[in-house]
Protein backbone atom coordinates (compact mmCIF):
# COMPACT_ATOMS: atom_id res chain seq x y z
CA UNK A 1 0.00 0.00 0.00
CA UNK A 2 1.27 3.31 -0.68
CA UNK A 3 1.99 5.90 1.64
CA UNK A 4 -0.40 8.92 2.01
CA UNK A 5 1.91 12.13 1.17
CA UNK A 6 1.60 15.86 1.86
CA UNK A 7 1.99 18.74 -0.33
CA UNK A 8 5.01 19.34 1.86
CA UNK A 9 6.56 15.97 0.87
CA UNK A 10 6.07 16.60 -2.87
CA UNK A 11 7.59 19.35 -2.93
CA UNK A 12 10.78 18.21 -0.56
CA UNK A 13 11.02 15.16 -2.77
CA UNK A 14 11.39 17.41 -6.65
CA UNK A 15 12.65 20.17 -4.77
CA UNK A 16 10.06 22.73 -5.76
CA UNK A 17 8.09 24.79 -3.31
CA UNK A 18 4.86 23.77 -2.22
CA UNK A 19 3.39 27.17 -3.70
CA UNK A 20 4.57 25.26 -6.79
CA UNK A 21 3.24 21.72 -5.88
CA UNK A 22 -0.53 23.43 -5.11
CA UNK A 23 -0.28 25.60 -8.13
CA UNK A 24 0.73 22.51 -10.36
CA UNK A 25 -1.82 20.15 -9.32
CA UNK A 26 -4.72 22.65 -10.26
CA UNK A 27 -3.25 22.89 -13.63
CA UNK A 28 -2.01 26.81 -13.34
CA UNK A 29 -0.36 28.25 -16.54
CA UNK A 30 1.79 30.03 -14.53
CA UNK A 31 4.31 27.05 -13.85
CA UNK A 32 5.64 25.11 -17.04
CA UNK A 33 4.43 22.10 -18.45
CA UNK A 34 7.63 19.93 -17.43
CA UNK A 35 6.56 20.94 -13.63
CA UNK A 36 3.32 20.26 -13.70
CA UNK A 37 3.43 16.74 -15.15
CA UNK A 38 6.48 16.04 -13.24
CA UNK A 39 4.18 16.83 -9.98
CA UNK A 40 1.09 15.39 -11.13
CA UNK A 41 2.84 12.34 -11.80
CA UNK A 42 4.24 11.94 -8.40
CA UNK A 43 0.88 12.89 -6.95
CA UNK A 44 -0.52 10.17 -8.86
CA UNK A 45 1.83 7.52 -8.17
CA UNK A 46 1.63 8.52 -4.74
CA UNK A 47 -2.74 8.61 -4.72
CA UNK A 48 -2.19 12.33 -3.31
CA UNK A 49 -5.94 13.34 -2.65
CA UNK A 50 -6.06 17.50 -1.75
CA UNK A 51 -8.28 17.98 0.84
CA UNK A 52 -10.94 15.13 -0.10
CA UNK A 53 -13.20 14.65 2.77
CA UNK A 54 -13.14 18.57 3.34
CA UNK A 55 -15.40 18.27 -0.05
CA UNK A 56 -18.19 16.61 1.89
CA UNK A 57 -18.42 18.33 4.94
CA UNK A 58 -21.38 20.23 3.99
CA UNK A 59 -22.72 17.61 5.01
CA UNK A 60 -20.47 16.14 7.76
CA UNK A 61 -19.74 18.82 10.16
CA UNK A 62 -17.39 18.67 13.02
CA UNK A 63 -17.85 21.32 15.13
CA UNK A 64 -14.67 22.54 15.62
CA UNK A 65 -13.10 25.99 14.17
CA UNK A 66 -9.96 26.10 13.01
CA UNK A 67 -7.50 29.22 13.77
CA UNK A 68 -4.42 30.57 12.58
CA UNK A 69 -2.69 32.93 13.85
CA UNK A 70 1.25 34.06 13.03
CA UNK A 71 2.64 34.14 16.38
CA UNK A 72 1.39 32.89 19.80
CA UNK A 73 3.71 34.61 22.54
CA UNK A 74 1.73 37.92 21.98
CA UNK A 75 -1.26 39.63 24.29
CA UNK A 76 -3.37 40.34 21.34
CA UNK A 77 -3.39 36.89 19.47
CA UNK A 78 -4.30 35.76 22.92
CA UNK A 79 -6.98 37.61 23.53
CA UNK A 80 -8.78 37.21 20.15
CA UNK A 81 -8.67 33.17 20.59
CA UNK A 82 -10.11 33.91 23.93
CA UNK A 83 -12.68 35.84 22.36
CA UNK A 84 -13.14 32.93 19.87
CA UNK A 85 -13.60 30.42 22.04
CA UNK A 86 -16.14 32.36 24.25
CA UNK A 87 -18.51 32.39 21.05
CA UNK A 88 -17.83 29.02 19.85
CA UNK A 89 -18.51 26.96 22.82
CA UNK A 90 -21.83 29.19 23.41
CA UNK A 91 -22.36 28.16 19.86
CA UNK A 92 -21.80 24.59 20.33
CA UNK A 93 -17.88 24.52 18.84
CA UNK A 94 -14.64 23.64 19.38
CA UNK A 95 -11.63 25.80 18.55
CA UNK A 96 -8.14 24.14 16.92
CA UNK A 97 -5.47 26.38 17.05
CA UNK A 98 -2.75 26.64 14.17
CA UNK A 99 0.53 28.48 13.71
CA UNK A 100 2.20 29.96 11.24
CA UNK A 101 5.22 31.70 12.78
CA UNK A 102 5.05 34.12 9.99
CA UNK A 103 5.64 31.69 7.26
CA UNK A 104 3.67 31.00 3.80
CA UNK A 105 4.83 27.57 3.63
CA UNK A 106 3.60 27.11 7.31
CA UNK A 107 0.33 28.63 7.27
CA UNK A 108 -0.78 26.31 3.87
CA UNK A 109 0.58 23.14 5.68
CA UNK A 110 -1.46 23.96 8.44
CA UNK A 111 -4.79 24.64 6.08
CA UNK A 112 -4.51 21.34 4.41
CA UNK A 113 -4.37 19.38 7.69
CA UNK A 114 -6.52 21.11 9.20
CA UNK A 115 -8.96 21.58 6.37
CA UNK A 116 -8.61 17.18 5.76
CA UNK A 117 -11.49 16.48 7.71
CA UNK A 118 -10.84 18.22 10.94
CA UNK A 119 -12.96 21.71 10.93
CA UNK A 120 -15.72 23.06 9.48
CA UNK A 121 -14.05 26.58 8.74
CA UNK A 122 -10.93 29.35 9.33
CA UNK A 123 -10.46 32.63 11.02
CA UNK A 124 -7.35 33.63 10.43
CA UNK A 125 -4.96 36.56 10.33
CA UNK A 126 -2.52 36.57 7.20
CA UNK A 127 1.31 35.86 8.16
CA UNK A 128 3.96 38.73 6.91
CA UNK A 129 5.13 36.27 4.38
CA UNK A 130 1.88 35.84 2.79
CA UNK A 131 1.23 39.06 2.52
CA UNK A 132 5.14 39.88 0.89
CA UNK A 133 4.40 36.94 -1.63
CA UNK A 134 1.05 38.43 -2.52
CA UNK A 135 0.08 34.54 -3.21
CA UNK A 136 -3.34 33.91 -2.03
CA UNK A 137 -4.11 30.77 -3.56
CA UNK A 138 -5.25 28.14 -0.69
CA UNK A 139 -7.31 30.35 0.89
CA UNK A 140 -8.64 30.54 -2.73
CA UNK A 141 -8.75 26.45 -2.43
CA UNK A 142 -10.25 26.12 0.72
CA UNK A 143 -13.25 28.65 -0.42
CA UNK A 144 -13.58 26.58 -3.42
CA UNK A 145 -14.23 23.68 -1.54
CA UNK A 146 -17.07 24.79 0.45
CA UNK A 147 -15.08 25.75 3.53
CA UNK A 148 -15.87 29.43 4.72
CA UNK A 149 -12.99 31.57 6.31
CA UNK A 150 -13.11 34.67 7.79
CA UNK A 151 -9.96 37.19 7.93
CA UNK A 152 -9.25 39.05 10.99
CA UNK A 153 -6.88 42.16 11.65
CA UNK A 154 -4.90 41.68 8.99
CA UNK A 155 -6.61 40.94 6.10
CA UNK A 156 -6.52 40.64 2.15
CA UNK A 157 -9.08 42.11 -0.63
CA UNK A 158 -8.15 39.70 -2.78
CA UNK A 159 -10.20 36.91 -1.37
CA UNK A 160 -13.75 37.54 -1.03
CA UNK A 161 -14.75 36.49 2.62
CA UNK A 162 -16.11 37.82 5.58
CA UNK A 163 -13.29 40.10 7.26
CA UNK A 164 -12.79 41.82 11.04
CA UNK A 165 -10.65 44.68 11.43
CA UNK A 166 -10.06 47.83 13.12
CA UNK A 167 -9.67 51.37 11.79
CA UNK A 168 -6.00 51.02 11.78
CA UNK A 169 -6.06 54.26 10.04
CA UNK A 170 -8.07 56.43 12.53
CA UNK A 171 -6.18 54.88 15.46
CA UNK A 172 -2.85 56.11 14.13
CA UNK A 173 -4.43 59.29 13.12
CA UNK A 174 -6.01 59.79 17.15
CA UNK A 175 -2.24 58.73 18.31
CA UNK A 176 -0.20 61.45 16.10
CA UNK A 177 -3.19 64.31 16.70
CA UNK A 178 -2.52 63.64 20.50
CA UNK A 179 1.19 63.97 20.07
CA UNK A 180 0.77 67.23 18.36
CA UNK A 181 -1.92 68.60 20.67
CA UNK A 182 0.36 67.92 23.73
CA UNK A 183 2.80 70.27 21.68
CA UNK A 184 4.99 67.68 19.94
CA UNK A 185 7.01 69.52 17.14
CA UNK A 186 8.92 66.45 15.99
CA UNK A 187 6.67 63.33 15.79
CA UNK A 188 9.10 60.69 14.61
CA UNK A 189 7.20 57.43 13.47
CA UNK A 190 8.12 53.82 14.20
CA UNK A 191 6.49 51.10 11.71
CA UNK A 192 7.11 47.94 9.37
CA UNK A 193 7.51 47.64 5.98
CA UNK A 194 4.86 48.38 3.64
CA UNK A 195 4.00 45.03 2.30
CA UNK A 196 2.18 44.46 6.30
CA UNK A 197 -1.15 45.72 5.45
CA UNK A 198 -1.68 46.88 9.49
CA UNK A 199 1.77 49.09 9.22
CA UNK A 200 0.85 50.24 6.00
CA UNK A 201 -2.55 51.57 7.18
CA UNK A 202 -0.89 53.08 10.38
CA UNK A 203 2.11 54.78 8.49
CA UNK A 204 -0.83 56.60 6.44
CA UNK A 205 -2.68 57.70 9.61
CA UNK A 206 0.10 59.01 10.31
CA UNK A 207 1.16 60.83 7.87
CA UNK A 208 -1.89 61.95 6.74
CA UNK A 209 -2.39 63.50 10.33
CA UNK A 210 0.87 65.45 9.83
CA UNK A 211 -0.42 67.12 6.63
CA UNK A 212 -3.69 67.91 8.09
CA UNK A 213 -1.86 70.22 10.04
CA UNK A 214 0.72 71.66 8.04
CA UNK A 215 3.22 69.62 8.57
CA UNK A 216 5.29 68.24 6.27
CA UNK A 217 6.26 64.80 6.52
CA UNK A 218 9.96 64.41 7.47
CA UNK A 219 11.43 60.70 5.92
CA UNK A 220 14.47 60.87 8.53
CA UNK A 221 11.85 60.78 10.89
CA UNK A 222 10.23 57.43 9.85
CA UNK A 223 12.04 54.14 10.89
CA UNK A 224 10.96 51.32 9.12
CA UNK A 225 11.33 48.15 10.55
CA UNK A 226 13.02 44.89 8.71
CA UNK A 227 10.87 41.82 10.04
CA UNK A 228 13.45 39.66 11.07
CA UNK A 229 14.18 42.39 13.98
CA UNK A 230 10.56 41.62 15.50
CA UNK A 231 11.79 38.49 17.34
CA UNK A 232 13.19 38.06 20.82
CA UNK A 233 17.21 36.72 19.07
CA UNK A 234 17.20 40.75 17.37
CA UNK A 235 16.25 43.19 19.97
CA UNK A 236 19.39 44.39 20.66
CA UNK A 237 19.62 44.82 16.14
CA UNK A 238 16.25 46.74 16.91
CA UNK A 239 17.36 49.16 19.92
CA UNK A 240 20.57 49.82 17.66
CA UNK A 241 18.01 50.77 15.00
CA UNK A 242 15.97 53.00 17.59
CA UNK A 243 18.79 54.46 18.72
CA UNK A 244 20.24 55.65 15.51
CA UNK A 245 17.23 57.26 14.90
CA UNK A 246 17.38 59.40 18.30
CA UNK A 247 20.89 60.20 17.26
CA UNK A 248 20.18 61.55 14.25
CA UNK A 249 17.46 63.65 14.79
CA UNK A 250 17.87 64.92 17.98
CA UNK A 251 14.96 67.23 17.63
CA UNK A 252 12.38 64.11 17.75
CA UNK A 253 9.54 65.26 20.71
CA UNK A 254 7.37 62.66 19.97
CA UNK A 255 7.28 58.83 18.96
CA UNK A 256 4.36 57.32 17.80
CA UNK A 257 5.11 53.42 17.31
CA UNK A 258 2.78 50.83 15.35
CA UNK A 259 2.83 48.08 17.65
CA UNK A 260 4.09 47.34 21.48
CA UNK A 261 6.93 46.19 20.79
CA UNK A 262 8.36 49.04 19.18
CA UNK A 263 6.83 51.52 21.36
CA UNK A 264 8.52 50.24 24.86
CA UNK A 265 11.79 49.61 22.76
CA UNK A 266 12.06 53.69 22.13
CA UNK A 267 11.09 54.10 25.52
CA UNK A 268 14.03 51.66 26.52
CA UNK A 269 16.38 53.24 24.27
CA UNK A 270 15.21 56.85 24.99
CA UNK A 271 15.46 56.78 28.89
CA UNK A 272 18.85 55.10 28.02
CA UNK A 273 20.15 58.68 26.44
CA UNK A 274 19.17 60.18 29.01
CA UNK A 275 15.87 61.51 27.67
CA UNK A 276 12.93 62.29 30.20
CA UNK A 277 9.77 60.76 29.37
CA UNK A 278 7.29 62.57 28.30
CA UNK A 279 9.10 65.92 29.89
CA UNK A 280 11.64 65.43 26.69
CA UNK A 281 9.94 62.86 24.29
CA UNK A 282 6.17 61.42 24.03
CA UNK A 283 5.44 58.11 23.22
CA UNK A 284 2.70 56.04 22.17
CA UNK A 285 1.80 53.22 20.82
CA UNK A 286 -0.69 50.93 19.06
CA UNK A 287 -2.00 47.45 20.88
CA UNK A 288 -2.93 47.37 24.66
CA UNK A 289 -1.28 44.66 25.90
CA UNK A 290 -0.06 43.66 29.17
CA UNK A 291 3.39 44.98 28.85
CA UNK A 292 2.07 48.56 28.27
CA UNK A 293 0.17 48.82 31.20
CA UNK A 294 2.68 47.38 33.59
CA UNK A 295 5.98 49.10 31.82
CA UNK A 296 7.74 52.10 33.42
CA UNK A 297 6.19 54.66 32.57
CA UNK A 298 3.58 53.05 31.32
CA UNK A 299 2.59 53.16 28.30
CA UNK A 300 -0.10 55.44 25.94
CA UNK A 301 -1.81 52.84 23.46
CA UNK A 302 -4.01 52.80 20.90
CA UNK A 303 -6.62 50.01 22.30
CA UNK A 304 -7.71 47.46 19.62
CA UNK A 305 -10.53 45.61 21.44
CA UNK A 306 -8.74 41.71 20.55
CA UNK A 307 -11.35 39.81 22.40
CA UNK A 308 -14.16 41.52 20.28
CA UNK A 309 -12.75 41.31 17.21
CA UNK A 310 -11.91 37.42 18.18
CA UNK A 311 -16.21 37.40 19.34
CA UNK A 312 -17.27 39.02 15.91
CA UNK A 313 -15.29 37.15 13.91
CA UNK A 314 -16.66 33.67 15.55
CA UNK A 315 -20.25 35.23 15.46
CA UNK A 316 -19.47 35.66 11.48
CA UNK A 317 -17.73 32.32 10.61
CA UNK A 318 -20.85 30.14 13.04
CA UNK A 319 -23.57 31.97 11.21
CA UNK A 320 -21.78 31.48 7.69
CA UNK A 321 -21.33 27.68 8.37
CA UNK A 322 -25.04 27.52 9.63
CA UNK A 323 -27.29 29.19 6.74
CA UNK A 324 -29.68 26.54 4.55
CA UNK A 325 -28.06 27.82 1.74
CA UNK A 326 -24.82 29.25 0.27
CA UNK A 327 -24.81 33.32 0.30
CA UNK A 328 -21.67 35.17 -1.69
CA UNK A 329 -22.42 38.72 -0.01
CA UNK A 330 -19.52 39.14 2.57
CA UNK A 331 -19.31 41.64 5.07
CA UNK A 332 -16.08 43.39 7.10
CA UNK A 333 -16.67 44.71 10.00
CA UNK A 334 -14.65 47.17 11.10
CA UNK A 335 -14.18 48.06 15.05
CA UNK A 336 -13.48 51.27 16.70
CA UNK A 337 -10.50 51.96 18.41
CA UNK A 338 -10.01 53.65 21.49
CA UNK A 339 -6.82 56.11 22.72
CA UNK A 340 -5.40 54.85 26.05
CA UNK A 341 -3.38 57.95 27.48
CA UNK A 342 -1.14 56.60 30.90
CA UNK A 343 2.29 57.76 31.98
CA UNK A 344 4.40 58.23 28.57
CA UNK A 345 2.73 61.49 27.69
CA UNK A 346 1.95 64.53 28.99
Amino acid sequence: MKRKVTLKQIAKELDVSISTVSKALRNSKEIGEDTREKVQAFAKLYNYKPNNIALSLKNKKTKTIGIIIPEIVHHFFSMVIRGIEVVANQRGYNVIVGLSNESFDKEVINMEMLANGSIDGFILSISKETQLKQDFHHFHETINQGMPIVMFDRVVNDVKCDKVIVDDFKGSKKAVSKLLENGCKNVGLITTMDYVSVGKLRTQGYLESLEDRGIQPKSELILKVVEELDSEDHLEDLEAEVEQLFTNNPEIDGVFAVNELYALTAMKVAKKMGKSIPEELQVIGFTDGVLSKHATPSLSTIKQHAEEMGAKSAELLIERLELEKEDDRYETVVLETELILRESTK
